[in-house]
């Protein structure tokens, strides 16, 4: 932290902000915190740019890729960029992340192929994801302990607004110009930080390591690496749909993500997730099973529901970018609503959201290939809202019931779950539609095909959740 921000608070939770705008932490706040706009905007705009990008360059046998390897990126990148600040400056590693998105961002806005797509979303989940990480290490660094809370908040409604705006702004960039002019804006925001980082970041926190070399965990590259093979192997299945060919790839990819969840236990000092990770009979093992449930499950709408949309039924992107923030939107707003919740209903709550998820997703399966607005429309607010009446009680169950010790690590671990749950969901999707007919191309013919059948595969992962739920609001078994 800077040497008077303790000063500048007063040593208590009330944050003075005009002291901190004077002192110039404020703008430094700020501009940190746009690292996570542009990740999450990035992110969740690509459901309003595909029709058009696949409309382009074709390939959309490949369109469950471009979720998979931007969330893949975020994973591995997020995962470095927490130690690289034990080795190397904060402000050298921001100018490094801001520059790598802004190629990702660059080679996305000119990719004359889908594979050179892909290429770029992949450099832009490294980038963002590393945006992402250090955001959170530079709250923990620049400023004072006592406003940590406040700092945070303001980041989750940052992401928020990001998660408003990323359909919105796809949508604007597709009607009005190019889907390759939304990915030159994120070019531009991009290189801008990095030019920016050298400045902004100035003080001696910002520009030297965190500790002396040798003395942070070591980075997980095996598991890591285990995880990148094995969401590659799951995506790849998808492609050129053969029997024997398909289902290697399939078991393979599950074995191995199992083996990266069994490294990752027997690393304890680089680990990503709390011991007893799925074990149903704990509170912990149950919430952790529930996030990668639904967050495989509910990934489909944000990758095929516009290009679905668009393909069967000629609705406006504009209109599918509203429906899209809408569900964004519900996540905010029941967030909020249910936040002073009595503690002892939270398990009550939990179980609430996820039949609303549930109920959200398995409609999907109705309203998509039906063409109604209004449904869809539901749908999503049924889904979004469910997740914004669970997930904040969801976590802390999960962070409350880790082990001593490992309350730091289950509160990462959630996040980081999601976006394997992301990535694992996006791949899975590739195959079902493919080989319901997006292998042969985009018609309206395979479009019907893949609308009728992609949600309603998902729906078992769904009953899944509501398990977990129901499992979490039950009273934990005691040992014989």
């Amino acid at each position: 932290m800077t040497a008077t921000s303790g000063d500048k608070t007063g040593g208590n939770n009330k944050v003075d902000w005009r002291a901190l705008w004077a002192s110039g932490d404020l703008a430094r706040f700020c501009f940190i915190s746009l690292g996570i706009l542009l990740h999450a905007t990035n992110e969740t705009m690509i459901a309003t740019v595909m029709p058009a990008m696949v409309g382009d360059l074709a390939g959309v046998q490949f369109v469950g890729w471009s979720l998979a390897v931007y969330e893949l990126g975020a994973i591995v990148a997020g995962a470095a960029a927490g130690r690289l600040v034990s080795y190397v400056a904060l402000r050298t590693n921001m100018m490094a992340a801001a520059l790598l998105y802004a190629a990702g961002a660059l080679v996305c806005a000119t990719a004359p192929s889908m594979p050179v797509f892909l290429a770029g979303r992949l450099i832009e989940g490294l980038g963002g994801g590393a945006l992402v990480s250090l955001a959170f290490v530079s709250v923990e660094r620049l400023f004072p302990r006592n406003i940590w809370p406040q700092l945070f908040g303001i980041m989750s409604a940052i992401w928020g607004v990001a998660a408003f705006s990323g359909p919105m702004l796809g949508a604007i960039m597709v009607d009005f110009l190019s889907w390759r002019w939304a990915f030159g804006v994120f070019t531009l925001g991009g290189a801008a930080m990095a030019l920016a980082s050298f400045a902004v970041l100035s003080t001696p926190q910002a520009k030297r390591p965190q500790v002396s070399a040798g003395t942070a965990p070591s980075f997980p590259i095996v598991a890591l690496g285990c995880l990148a093979v094995s969401i590659v192997l799951i995506a790849a299945a998808g492609v050129d749909i053969a029997l024997l060919r398909s289902s290697l790839f399939i078991l393979l990819g599950l074995a191995g993500l199992a083996l990266f969840f069994r490294v990752d236990a027997l690393k304890p000092r680089s680990r990503l997730f709390p011991s007893q990770l799925f074990n149903w009979n704990s509170p912990l093992g149950s919430g952790m099973i529930m996030v990668a449930a639904f967050s495989v499950a509910t990934c489909t709408f944000a990758i095929y529901g516009p290009l679905l949309l668009t393909t069967l039924h000629d609705i406006p992107i504009l209109t599918t970018g509203y429906i899209i923030a809408a569900e964004s939107i519900a996540w905010s707003i029941l967030s909020i609503a249910v936040a002073n919740a009595p503690l002892e209903r939270e398990r009550l709550i939990i179980v609430i959201g996820a039949l609303m998820i549930a109920a959200g997703l398995a409609g999907f399966a109705y309203a998509i290939p039906t063409g109604s607005i209004p449904l869809i429309l539901l749908c999503a607010l049924l889904q979004g809202g469910g997740f914004g009446v669970a997930w904040p009680f969801l976590t802390r169950v999960i962070v409350a019931s880790a082990s001593d010790g490992e309350q730091t690590i289950a509160s990462a671990a959630v996040p980081t779950m999601q976006r394997i749950g992301y990535a694992v969901g996006a791949a899975l999707a590739g195959i079902i539609a493919n080989a319901c007919g997006f292998s042969e191309g985009l018609t309206r013919e395979a479009a019907a095909n893949v609308a009728g059948w992609l949600f309603l595969a998902f729906v078992p992962f769904g009953i899944v959740g509501c398990m977990a739920a129901l499992r979490i609001a039950l009273p934990p078994t005691r040992p014989q």
